[in-house]
């Protein structure tokens, strides 16, 4: 009978260590520890899967939603090409006069999409503690924004009460959020029941409390289709219920020169009775950004640790193996999300963390460095990531492209300012 270890079950279902190791202290997935490590046996695993495959923990959050919200799906796109034009990170004197508060902000790749927008942060809580040293980097110490970087868990009442101290007396005009999704995402199982999939209810919380004029949040497009449309209709009624009137669409990065192609589910909301407006797509798909575009300039660099530039490296045997996957495909059969080659003259498929998988070079025998992954996802050239290369990959992985973010950022700006006018 094989026997697994606390880091193949979390590969194998797309959870975290932390929660796996929890699942075993309450009991719910059987293990045994042999010289201090635990060790799941498959019988034991397959029955604690199946549980959780036919959700019989902590589904009833969801059981009396009913899906039929329609207004919710109503979309009102706003063109915001008028506004594209400006750059609020390389030059931070513009400022649109608003402000924002990131929760769940990673390493800050929708943040800076709205520093971008010319908005100004005013506070941001992670947990992970590398994209925390990066966030500081490069919006405290590099940027000079004067805002709170909360660097522990949202679910702690004493984090909240420190960011409502630190936000208040302060107009704050918007809260975004890109709750953790890996229990939602389509590459992997969906399993509802991951503890990650209610942190939005923590969100909600802190909604509540400060009352911002506009929330954003946003997540992966199989959130839409989790059990019938309910896990959507649960989240639209939340927030409805505390005065928030939500809608809800998928966007793709690549329509606002993201050199990706990366769908996010994007809900938008207000309490001032203004319509919601969505960022009409700036390109038709022909005119779409390149890989070619983003990176070809890169190729022949020497390596360069503080512009994250460190390329990886790989035996000839290796090498001719990357050499010889196609574009679109990946170096192993099993595993299509990681090791895939990026098409040359199309937008990257989606950048992913990957569980330390990555994305082969589409004309080069290694896979792509840190800031050829950047690249990709529309980060500037002077963010710098914090931490190993590791966590550097991982902190690119998770964030929410740059330009969709400014994308979103310059509708909102519209919403508010529909507000003033009205």
């Amino acid at each position: 009978m094989k026997i697994y270890n606390v880091e193949e079950i979390s590969i194998l279902t797309n959870k975290s260590i932390k929660t796996i190791r929890r699942q075993i202290a309450e009991g719910n997935l059987k293990a045994s520890k042999i010289n201090n490590k635990y060790r799941i046996s498959e019988e034991g695993f397959n029955e604690w899967y199946n549980n959780y495959q036919s959700g019989i923990k902590n589904q009833s959050i969801f059981d009396e939603v009913d899906y039929k919200n329609e207004d919710s799906k109503k979309i009102n796109f706003v063109d915001i090409s008028k506004d594209w034009t400006k750059d609020g990170w390389k030059n931070i004197k513009y400022r649109n006069g608003y402000n924002f508060i990131d929760l769940f902000s990673g390493a800050g790749g929708l943040s800076c999409g709205l520093v971008m927008a010319g908005w100004t942060p005013i506070g941001s809580v992670e947990i992970m503690e590398q994209a925390v040293a990066t966030y500081k980097y490069n919006f405290v110490d590099k940027k000079g924004f004067e805002e709170n970087v909360e660097s522990r868990d949202i679910r702690d009442n004493n984090v909240k009460r420190h960011l409502y101290d630190a936000v208040w007396g302060k107009n704050i005009d918007l809260i975004v959020g890109g709750f953790p999704c890996q229990g939602f995402s389509m590459a992997g199982n969906r399993i509802v029941t991951d503890d990650r999939n209610t942190l939005y209810l923590d969100m909600l919380e802190i909604v509540d409390h400060l009352r911002p004029k506009v929330v954003v949040m946003e997540n992966v497009p199989g959130l839409r289709s989790m059990l019938g449309g309910k896990v959507e209709e649960k989240i639209i009624n939340d927030f409805e219920k505390i005065g928030y009137k939500i809608n809800v669409t998928i966007l793709n990065a690549a329509d606002y020169y993201t050199p990706q192609t990366r769908k996010r589910v994007i809900f938008i909301g207000n309490r001032i009775g203004i319509d919601n407006l969505h960022p009409k797509p700036l390109l038709e798909p022909q005119k779409y950004v390149t890989t070619k575009n983003a990176i070809e300039d890169l190729m022949n660099i020497p390596d360069n640790s503080l512009f994250n530039h460190v390329t990886t490296k790989h035996t000839d045997e290796m090498k001719q193996r990357l050499l010889n996957v196609e574009e679109g495909k990946s170096l192993y059969k099993n595993y299509s999300d990681s090791w895939k080659k990026c098409p040359w003259n199309e937008p990257s498929c989606t950048i992913k963390e990957n569980h330390g998988g990555t994305n082969i070079h589409p004309k080069l025998p290694r896979v792509l460095t840190a800031r050829e992954l950047a690249r990709l996802q529309s980060f500037p050239d002077d963010f710098v990531f914090q931490g190993s290369k590791k966590w550097q990959l991982t902190q690119i992985g998770n964030a929410v492209p740059c330009l969709l973010g400014k994308a979103i950022g310059c509708a909102v700006k519209i919403m508010l300012e529909n507000e003033n006018k009205e």
